[in-house]
């Protein structure tokens, strides 16, 4: 198999992960799921896809770990405000 199939492949199944999180999500809030456990859930999904997307389709995974790391900092700083914010509501 050539590279340019494998990399397609590879993009694919990180697409189909997208969407079953996404689809997850959906899931969650048509069911009406509320509370702490559901937003924690809920903001779990949105690092893992935030990070996914980061390192894929923004090319990070082929950055050093330092650019990396920024990222994830933001996004568990956005996370962290989002759930205080939650929290204290």
């Amino acid at each position: 198999m050539n590279t340019y199939a494998s990399s397609n492949r590879f993009s694919s199944v990180i697409w189909l992960l997208l969407m079953v999180l996404t689809l997850t999500t959906f899931a969650i809030g048509e069911a009406g799921m509320a509370g702490s456990g559901a937003m924690l859930g809920l903001l779990l999904i949105a690092l893992v896809k935030g990070q996914i997307v980061a390192n894929y389709f923004m090319g990070l995974r082929h950055v050093a770990f330092g650019w990396r790391a920024v990222i994830l900092a933001y996004f568990l700083l956005v996370g962290g405000l989002i759930a205080l914010a939650y929290r204290w509501a």
